[in-house]
């Protein structure tokens, strides 16, 4: 997706490529090494201390204590990028953190009918629907697994996804993706949010909610113990639904949020012609609403469970916004398709001397920085 628009002005046969054409060209090029290499050395003020680790060293399983060279920085790639694990390596390699793949779902699915992708390019946004479209779950799992398998060290964390089949029962197939997946990720993220399956973010409501956490819970505990557990939230709920999500994720332990997901509504700022698409909005538009949700988030959680701010991120201040709303990592995902691939070491740079100006040591002392006034 970043091929089309920051290479269309040197290569303008681009510009006749569909948004998820572009988007299928950017993951193949990340995939055969044909993206930039950051090889500027981590700055260690941007490592963070998160589910109890180091973040640059949180490893799902004991046998892979002993992997180096990972890279120590907050700013991730969010899920929906490379969904089907296809290109984690060059992503890393671009200055990742870690990479987040997916969503996958257990079994093979198309997802929704062509077009389902559609950019607002004068307001640096993309609306989708894709539906989980997935290559399912045991084809990702062998190409993950291979991975893991060939001794290359990757320079970030992995985590994985978790999505359900759209006519399935939700709570076996999140069950199966736990399972199937727990051997494999650094920390695994229940996506109960994407705007783009039937019924989904209903699981959202208390009752649902304590259902699935319950059943994901119980599973990780017995499968992989040491592999966080996330949840992944929408930023259209209200205030007292996410007071209850947020009494639940508290309540049952799990290990994170991610915050947020893209979002249903549609600002009247918005002046690009795909506008009124059906899907779920990212980029640009979605930054100040993501960013108050973090803030909500952390504030409704006391501060003690770490969040992974999504949702507009572009640049240094950006991320910087978030991590003092309250995340403790931040990822992008759409605005890399307007800033370019070579954008994370510039948004590092940015980030190291943003909290440098305001007198702040690493990372972790500025998280929460602006929820805690």
């Amino acid at each position: 997706m970043f091929v089309f628009v920051t290479f269309q002005t040197r290569w303008p046969i681009l510009a006749l490529q569909d948004p998820e054409s572009s988007h299928e060209l950017s993951v193949w090029m990340a995939k055969n090494g044909l993206t930039p290499i950051d090889r500027v050395a981590e700055n260690p003020a941007l490592k963070v201390n998160v589910f109890g680790k180091e973040f640059s060293e949180i490893l799902g399983e004991e046998q892979r204590s002993s992997v180096t060279n990972i890279a120590g920085n907050p700013l991730g790639l969010a899920a929906g990028c490379d969904k089907h694990g296809e290109a984690v390596k060059g992503f890393m390699n671009m200055g990742f953190g870690f990479v987040e793949v997916g969503s996958v779902t257990p079994q093979p699915q198309p997802g929704n009918d062509k077009p389902r992708m559609f950019r607002l390019t004068e307001d640096q946004g993309v609306i989708n629907r894709y539906g989980f479209n997935s290559h399912g779950a045991e084809e990702v799992f062998e190409r993950l697994k291979a991975i893991r398998e060939s001794g290359q060290e990757l320079r970030g964390n992995l985590a994985i996804n978790l999505g359900k089949n759209k006519t399935a029962d939700a709570i076996p197939d999140y069950v199966y993706g736990v399972k199937k997946f727990g051997e494999l990720a650094d920390f695994l993220v229940v996506n109960i949010s994407s705007p783009n399956t039937p019924g989904l973010r209903q699981l959202q409501s208390r009752k649902e909610l304590e259902g699935l956490i319950s059943a994901v819970m119980k599973v990780r505990n017995e499968s992989c113990p040491k592999v966080p557990l996330l949840v992944k939230i929408a930023p259209d709920l209200t205030d007292t639904e996410l007071k209850e999500i947020c009494q639940v994720a508290t309540k049952m332990k799990v290990d994170g949020m991610v915050v947020t997901n893209t979002t249903i509504s549609r600002p009247e700022s918005l002046t690009g012609a795909a506008k009124e698409e059906t899907g779920g909005l990212s980029g640009l538009p979605l930054k100040d609403m993501s960013t108050e949700v973090i803030r909500k988030v952390y504030k409704l959680t006391g501060g003690k469970l770490p969040l992974i701010g999504v949702g507009g991120v572009g640049t240094g201040q950006d991320v910087y916004d978030k991590i003092r709303a309250g995340a403790s990592l931040v990822e992008m995902y759409s605005r890399l398709a307007y800033e370019g691939p070579w954008s994370p070491p510039k948004i590092k740079l940015e980030l190291s001397r943003l909290l440098k100006a305001d007198g702040f040591e690493n990372v972790a002392d500025a998280i929460g920085a602006d929820a805690k006034k």
